[in-house]
C-alpha cells in the first residue's frame, strides 16, 4: 500500500492534483508549456499484429505511472481531463446529463480486453456515472459473428485502445449502451454492428491509405448510421478509414484552459493527422480545393494530445489509471456526440459543413509542411489538421437551430457577382465587411446562426458601436447577443436591423470591390436586397 500511495503522490504532483481532494472531483493535468513532444508516449498498437493488419491511435504517457485504483480512493483523482472537463470545453453539460437514452455507441476492436467490463465499472464509479454492465442491458462485447464468447485473443495494446474508447463513450454519453466489437476485420464489424442496433460507431484505428481499400469503403456506408474515424497519430499525411467518404473524419486538438470566456483553447495538435487521400474521390458537401477531386481530411476534431490527456482506466494494459492521447481520444469523443445529438436527418457530413456556427474554429498550429499550407497548418475556416473545428454543442451534429440553418455566400442584390465578404479573411473585431467579387473561400461563407445572427470565421456582423444612424459602418466583432448583431430576413430580400430600425445597405449601390457596408433607411432597393445561403 505504501508503494501504491507513493505512485498517487507522484502522479499528483506529475499533473498538478492535489491528493487531497474528494473522490468525484474533476481535476485537469497541467497544462504543458509546449507540444506533445515535451512528453514521453509509446503507441498502445506500437506494431500490427500480423503484416497489413491495422494499428490503434492510442498514445500513452510512460512520464506519469500507472496508478490502481487502490491508491486513488477515497481521497486522490486521477490525472488527466475527465468527463466535466470535456463536457465543459465542448459546451455539452447539460446535454449530457439528459440525452443519449436508448442509443448505442459501437466501438471495433482487433483482439479481446478480458478486463474490459470491470475496469469500465471502476471509471464509471470514479466519476459518479451510472453503472453500465452486462447485467442491466447498458454494456455488450461480441466477437465478429455478433456473438458473446469465442473472442479474438488478447492483446494488452489493444486492450489499452478498448478501455480508452469506452471511457470516452462514458464521459460524453454516459446515458448511452455501448457495443464492443472484437473482430479480425474491423471493416466487417462495422457491419456487425449496425446489424445489432448500432446507429453510432467510433474507428480508432487505420491502415494505409490506398484503392486497395475500395473494396471495404461499403462496409461505412449504412444510412442513418455515423461512422467515424481517428485521422492518425503521425502528423501530416493520412489513413483508410478516415479517408472514406462515408465517415467523419476526427481530426485532433492540444486543449488547455484559459480566461477567455470558453474557459478553454484550441491548437492543432502537431501529430494530428491531415491531407488528400491518394484514391477516394471527394464527397459533394466538402469545397476546399487543395486536393483536386481526391477526399480531404480531417472534418471536425477534439483533444488529442497527449500532453493534454484525458484519464482512462485499464488495469489489462496499463495497471490502472493512466493518461492517454492521440485521434483515439476524438474520434469516440465526436461519435458519442453524435449520439447526444441523435441521428442527423441526412449525411452526417453534410450537416456538419452546413452548421459551422456551432463549431469553435481552430486557427493556429500545425502538423508538419505541405502545400497549399491550410491542409496541415490550422487558419481561419477550414484545415486539414482540425477540420471544420471542435465542438460547441450540439447544433453542428443534429442541424439545430442553435447551429445555424445555412452556410454559403451572400449574394448582392446589386450584382449576382458581388458577395458579402470578411475583409483579408481578418477575424479581428471592426474588421470590415464589403463587397467583393464572389470567390467561395472562407471569408465568405456565411452562417445563418441562432438568434438572426450571420456569422463567418467565427464572428458575426456587426452594426459598429450600436450605432443607429444612416451610414453607420457594419463590421465583423465577437458575436455577444445584442442587438447590434440581429439581421432579420424580410419579404423584399433586405435585412433589417432592428436596434437602429434600419437595413445593410450597399452604399450607392457600388460594384466597386472592398466597399464597406453600412446600415440606411430601409428602402427595398437591390442595394439593399440579399440573397442569403
Amino acid at each position: 500500500m505504501r508503494r501504491l500511495l507513493r505512485w498517487a503522490f507522484a502522479l499528483a504532483a506529475a499533473t498538478g492534483i492535489a491528493v487531497g481532494a474528494p473522490m468525484a472531483a474533476q481535476a485537469a493535468p497541467a497544462a504543458p508549456s509546449g507540444p506533445s513532444a515535451h512528453v514521453a508516449t509509446t503507441h498502445a498498437c506500437d506494431k500490427p499484429l500480423h503484416p497489413g493488419a491495422p494499428v490503434c491511435y492510442a498514445l500513452v504517457r510512460t512520464d506519469l505511472p500507472a496508478v490502481h485504483a487502490n491508491a486513488l480512493s477515497p481521497n486522490a483523482t486521477p490525472g488527466g481531463y475527465g468527463p466535466s472537463d470535456l463536457r465543459g470545453a465542448y459546451n455539452i453539460a447539460s446535454a449530457a446529463a439528459s440525452n443519449g437514452g436508448g442509443a448505442t455507441v459501437a466501438v471495433a476492436e482487433l483482439a479481446d480486453d478480458p478486463n474490459l467490463e470491470s475496469d469500465l465499472a471502476t471509471y464509471r464509479s470514479q466519476y459518479g456515472l451510472p453503472a453500465c454492465t452486462t447485467a442491466n442491458g447498458c454494456f455488450r462485447k461480441v466477437n465478429q459473428s455478433g456473438q458473446q464468447g469465442n473472442y479474438p485473443p488478447g492483446d494488452t495494446g489493444w486492450g489499452t485502445e478498448a478501455s480508452l474508447d469506452i471511457d470516452m463513450i462514458s464521459a460524453i454519453c454516459p446515458n448511452c449502451h455501448i457495443l464492443v466489437v472484437e473482430a479480425g476485420d474491423l471493416n466487417a464489424a462495422q457491419n456487425t454492428a449496425v446489424s445489432l442496433g448500432a446507429h453510432f460507431i467510433s474507428n480508432s484505428w487505420g491502415t494505409g491509405d490506398g484503392s486497395g481499400n475500395a473494396g471495404a469503403d461499403g462496409d461505412f456506408n449504412h444510412a442513418g448510421v455515423v461512422d467515424v474515424a481517428s485521422s492518425g497519430d503521425s502528423g501530416y499525411g493520412v489513413s483508410f478509414p478516415a479517408t472514406s467518404q462515408y465517415v467523419i473524419a476526427a481530426g485532433g486538438t492540444s486543449l488547455r484552459h484559459d480566461s477567455s470566456a470558453r474557459g478553454w483553447s484550441e491548437t492543432a495538435w502537431s501529430g494530428a493527422g491531415a491531407g488528400c487521400s491518394s484514391w477516394e474521390a471527394k464527397p459533394s458537401w466538402q469545397k476546399d480545393t487543395g486536393c483536386g477531386s481526391h477526399r480531404t481530411v480531417a472534418d471536425i476534431a477534439a483533444v488529442a494530445d497527449p500532453g493534454t490527456g484525458v484519464a482512462v482506466y485499464d488495469t489489462y494494459g496499463q495497471g490502472g489509471w493512466f493518461v492517454v492521447g492521440g485521434t483515439s481520444v476524438s474520434s469516440p469523443v465526436i461519435a458519442s456526440m453524435y449520439a447526444l445529438a441523435g441521428a442527423p436527418s441526412a449525411a452526417a457530413a453534410s450537416v456538419v459543413y452546413s452548421h459551422t456556427g456551432s463549431l469553435n474554429d481552430v486557427t493556429s498550429g500545425s502538423d508538419g509542411s505541405c502545400s497549399p499550407s491550410y491542409l496541415c497548418t490550422a487558419g481561419a475556416g477550414y484545415d486539414g489538421p482540425t477540420g471544420l473545428g471542435t465542438p460547441n454543442g450540439l447544433g453542428a451534429f443534429n442541424g439545430s437551430s442553435s447551429g445555424g440553418s445555412g452556410t454559403g455566400p451572400i449574394v448582392s442584390g446589386v450584382s449576382a457577382s458581388l458577395c458579402l465578404d470578411d475583409r483579408s479573411s481578418s477575424t479581428a473585431d471592426y474588421n470590415p465587411v464589403q463587397i467583393w467579387g464572389c470567390n467561395g473561400t472562407n471569408a465568405q461563407q456565411w452562417t445563418i446562426g441562432a438568434g438572426n445572427t450571420l456569422q463567418v470565421l467565427g464572428k458575426c456582423l456587426d452594426v459598429y458601436a450600436a450605432g443607429t444612424a444612416d451610414a453607420t459602418q457594419v463590421d465583423l466583432y465577437t458575436c455577444n447577443g445584442t442587438g447590434a448583431q440581429v439581421w432579420v430576413p424580410q419579404s423584399n430580400g433586405s435585412l433589417l436591423n432592428p436596434n437602429s430600425g434600419k437595413c445593410l445597405d450597399d452604399p450607392n449601390s457600388s460594384t466597386n470591390a472592398g466597399t464597406q457596408v453600412q446600415i440606411w433607411d430601409c428602402n427595398g432597393t437591390n442595394a439593399q436586397r440579399w440573397s442569403l445561403p
